[in-house]
């Protein structure tokens, strides 16, 4: 077919059925398109041809226009939001020759000459030609909305989007009443806003104002979301309109807000000092979360909850995904949980600076389809300021739209302008019929502008001054509004003026109700409950002999026909063995038996982390792999488990992945959540997580999460990177019983660690930090016996027990932690220093000073306590614990560091000087050795 290989994109397929068609039997299509059939010659020419049933009636058209017109066509639906009006300013689009007909060798007057078939689609409907189909379809994608739905691979989902966009399906004609309903709720954010200027001048808010239709957009949202029996909106956003949203969205009241900007004590306030509550000392006011339930009932209300938030921006996106997954399973039945997106849907409101420019984003859209993370879809908004505090669009991204990096991952994206209050109602009604239906992410571009600076003390006139002069005079979108209700003879001026004067009247009441001084008793005023040392007053209760002995058999056991790697069955079955006198359970093994036991006390239990399904280490194996893929996952198996369990491995990334293991465990309070690192050191691509989430948000917003971070550590001469979790770094960000922090030597004291942390869930949750080992994993001297998990607790500190037997002997005292401990013990020359007690410190956060000192009263005779440690003495535990340490001798007794020197690296790269610098510090710590690599630092 000559002249049909000229066309391309997306009509090229649509022409060709028509064709096939038109060969069968002319009648097959309509007149207009059948004359176009009848001009192709079979010398490639394209003859003119008179065409019947047009607007003259008369005048031939080229098959060359018809080309044209496609290719027109095709540029303004792939292309078309480069000419789209986004920009309430004014600014005029980027623009792309490809949406002008003379680009394609075609006028307006030709196209008027076509049918409207040649445009085909939607647009075409009711037009008379193809120049009105081509305007209907550039109002379509070139008017203050437009979309980019080409990087949308499903063609179901493309169809279902373009038939959505071309049939104005979530395009509402406004009725005069909800014309007034949409200017009350505009009104209310501008006077808010307006308000808080007047009354706290100079105070940060972050105003919303120029992008202020974000809260009717929520509001459109969340009565989506209440029609569909959703049971929750977990809604993560910055410091921007967030205070707006929290009055407006979530319905806090004005005079909590209020009563933050005047200091003022409330029920949800900040207080004046740390000691109202243990461990609570509050954040900024722009920070803080809130819940509110809609609905008479709170069983069946849907609750809209606003996470709190640091001001490291975006972090809180994948916080908000696992709040949500946690949200949509169901746990509280054995084997893997049941999941129902549905019930719970995530918000995300995004900077335009911080969208493309904070990798956490990436990694958190990375997330969105995989097994362990997919949560139905994510409703990303994007409020698009042109500006990100000083740096313009031009310095703060590579792309020409802030929403870009969304197209990578497949996802829908409408652009809209701002001051359109209908286009942008229009756009999140969509947005939420898309989630439901295919239950994938979606985003909006809400085009805007930012009246203030970055905040209200900064002057943005230094930096854009041209911008800035624009934003002075122009007229806020409510103010657009009001004018639009009074040119349709909706509302008039006075009555506008009137919602404006009510509104800052509430306000006004508000403040009176804020400075009449609402006090509560220091014992009420913060709900916070707990002392972080449960562990000094209960313990989980022990695990029988004979259940462990069952639920060992039950996890090797497979199902008939399963046939895992001969090599690992092997492995496998020797934990059949070690349940006898001579014991040999190892790391992998005991933590196996304490879930198990975990599971049938009704605890659920979910782990995840790069490759912990097999595990970094090859100990763990709780997937088992077939030889015909098929797996088979023992914990999810056993006859008495009465929760659920899951694994995963995780993405290759560490911030956004224990952000969401975060988030899950926060709103999963009853459950068990664990993240492994591949190596303790990798956390530190989490940082943020770590500083500004688990270390600190019980103290900042008195929010609980007793999330388990399992981070290998330990010096076995791997180089810089994989030797050390950084244990200095959990110990200097320890204070107010805001975590434990743990090492333990042997594999009992990690099964009752984990039973300790699960039994602590409903009592005193708190996150737990584990130095977990590596070369320790299969060490005889850390393997247990059954006797001592069916009947021992987790010790925080190890007595030596040789060391007890001539306990009046002893003059020196070793302290240590982990590894090092094995090693002291199994070295060779240990039998030799017999004046040495070797004690083992395993829990170092809380500090165990109770139990230290009966320690060292069980030696009378000491005159000399020393810490040994792997890490250099200006890392590891030495730093944290040597005042400590001090404190507890008293004066009389000094304190000693064996480490090695203080360094810039953790570990050497070079495996004999890192072997001899071991052997030496070992030797040192037990008195035999050269001081020549070591260092003895006294305090």
């Amino acid at each position: 077919m000559r002249d049909l290989e000229t066309f391309y994109g997306p009509n090229a397929g649509y022409v060709q059925e028509l064709y096939e068609r038109y060969l069968q039997n002319p009648a097959n299509v309509d007149p207009q398109t059948r004359a176009v059939f009848d001009s192709w010659s079979q010398d490639h020419e394209a003859p003119p041809v008179e065409e019947t049933g047009r607007t003259d009636g008369h005048v031939p058209f080229q098959v060359s226009d018809v080309v044209a017109a496609s290719a027109l066509t095709h540029a303004i639906r792939e292309r078309g939001h480069l000419g789209a009006h986004l920009d309430p300013l004014g600014t005029d689009p980027l623009g792309d020759p490809a949406l002008l007909p003379e680009t394609h060798g075609i006028t307006n007057e030709d196209l008027a000459l076509l049918p409207p078939t040649i445009v085909g689609g939607h647009a075409a409907e009711g037009a008379h030609d193809a120049l009105e189909a081509i305007n209907n379809l550039r109002a379509m994608y070139s008017g203050t909305i437009s979309y980019e739905f080409d990087q949308v691979k499903s063609p179901v989902e493309r169809y279902w989007l373009r038939d959505a966009v071309g049939l104005h399906l979530y395009q509402e004609p406004q009725s005069p009443a909800a014309g007034r309903k949409l200017l009350q709720r505009l009104t209310q954010v501008e006077v808010f806003e307006r308000y808080l200027h007047q009354a706290f001048p100079g105070q940060k808010r972050f105003s919303l104002e120029g992008t202020d239709t974000l809260v009717p957009m929520l509001d459109e949202l969340i009565e989506g979301a209440i029609e569909s029996e959703t049971r929750e909106i977990i809604i993560g956003m910055a410091h921007r309109g967030r205070l707006n949203v929290l009055a407006h969205v979530l319905d806090k009241p004005y005079k909590d807000i209020l009563s933050e900007f005047s200091h003022s004590r409330h029920e949800e306030g900040v207080p004046l000092t740390d000691t109202f509550g243990f461990g609570w000392t509050g954040d900024v006011k722009y920070h803080l979360g809130f819940e509110h339930i809609l609905g008479e009932d709170a069983s069946v209300g849907l609750k809209v909850i606003l996470a709190p938030n640091p001001s490291h921006l975006e972090f809180v996106n994948p916080v908000i995904e696992g709040m949500a997954r946690a949200s949509q399973e169901m746990r509280k039945v054995p084997g893997e949980p049941m999941l129902d997106v549905d019930v719970a849907l995530p918000v995300l409101i995004h900077g335009d600076a911080a969208f493309p420019g904070e990798g956490v984003v990436a990694e958190t859209l990375n997330l969105w389809r995989l097994p362990g993370y997919w949560v139905g879809g994510t409703i990303h908004i994007i409020i698009n300021n042109q500006l990100g505090f000083t740096t313009g669009p031009e310095e703060a991204r590579s792309t020409h739209f802030a929403s870009d990096l969304a197209k990578g991952f497949g996802i829908p994206i409408i652009h809209v302008n701002a001051d359109d209050p209908d286009a942008c109602l229009t756009a999140i009604r969509l947005t939420y019929a898309f989630r439901d239906q295919f239950h994938k992410d979606i985003l909006i571009d809400l085009v805007g502008y930012r009246r203030w600076g970055h905040n209200e003390g900064d002057e943005p006139a230094f930096t854009q001054p041209h911008m800035y002069e624009t934003i002075r005079s122009h007229p806020t979108v409510r103010e657009l509004y009001a004018r639009r209700l009074e040119e349709a003879g909706i509302i008039t001026k006075e009555e506008a003026d009137k919602m404006a004067k009510d509104a800052f009247a509430v306000l006004e009441e508000a403040r009176r109700e804020a400075d009449s001084g609402l006090h509560l008793a220091d014992d009420e005023s913060n709900g916070y409950e707990g002392n972080g040392k449960q562990e000094e007053q209960e313990r989980p209760p022990a695990v029988s002999a004979e259940q462990l002995a069952r639920f060992n058999t039950e996890l090797l056991t497979w199902p008939e026909g399963f046939t895992p790697n001969a090599k690992l069955a092997r492995l496998l079955q020797r934990r059949a063995t070690t349940l006898g006198p001579e014991g040999g359970i190892d790391w992998g093994q005991a933590e196996e038996l304490a879930f198990a036991s975990i599971l049938a006390d009704e605890t659920p239990i979910r782990l995840t982390g790069q490759d912990v399904e097999r595990g970094t280490f090859s100990h763990r194996h709780a997937v088992l792999h077939d030889q015909h893929d098929e797996i088979y996952i023992p914990l999810q198996h056993l006859s008495e488990a009465r929760a659920s369990f899951s694994i995963y491995n995780s993405p290759l990334s560490e911030a956004a992945a224990l952000g969401f293991e975060y988030g899950y465990s926060v709103h999963a309070p009853d459950s068990l959540v664990l993240w492994e690192a591949q190596f303790g050191d990798f956390a530190n691509a989490a940082q943020v997580i770590i500083d500004q989430f688990i270390a600190s948000a019980r103290a900042k917003w008195k929010q609980k999460s007793a999330l388990v971070l399992l981070l290998p550590h330990g010096y076995e001469g791997q180089g810089p990177e994989h030797s050390s979790a950084r244990l200095e770094r959990y110990l200097q960000l320890s204070a107010q019983v805001n975590w434990r922090v743990t090492n333990c030597s042997t594999a009992a004291q990690y099964f009752h660690l984990l039973r300790q942390q699960a039994f602590y869930l409903s009592r005193d949750p708190r996150p737990l930090i584990v130095m977990s080992p590596k070369s320790l994993l299969r060490h005889p001297l850390a393997a247990a016996r059954l006797a001592e998990l069916a009947e021992g607790t987790f010790q925080p500190v190890i007595d030596d027990q040789m060391a007890l037997t001539h306990a009046g002997d002893i003059r020196r005292l070793v302290l240590c932690t982990g590894k090092v401990a094995i090693e002291l013990l199994a070295h060779e020359k240990r039998a030799r220093a017999e004046d040495l007690a070797i004690v083992r410190v395993e829990m170092l956060y809380p500090f165990p000073a109770n139990e230290l000192k009966k320690v060292l009263a069980n030696y009378p005779h000491i005159h000399e306590v020393t810490w040994v440690q792997e890490e250099p003495a200006n890392m590891g535990a030495w730093n944290y614990l040597s005042p400590k340490l001090s404190a507890l001798v008293g004066s009389k007794m000094k304190v000693n560091v064996i480490a090695r020197p203080d360094r810039a690296s953790p570990a050497s790269g070079f495996i004999d000087l890192f072997m001899a610098e071991q052997e030496n510090i070992l030797e040192e710590a037990l008195g035999t050795s050269i001081k020549e690599h070591g260092g003895k630092h006294a305090r």
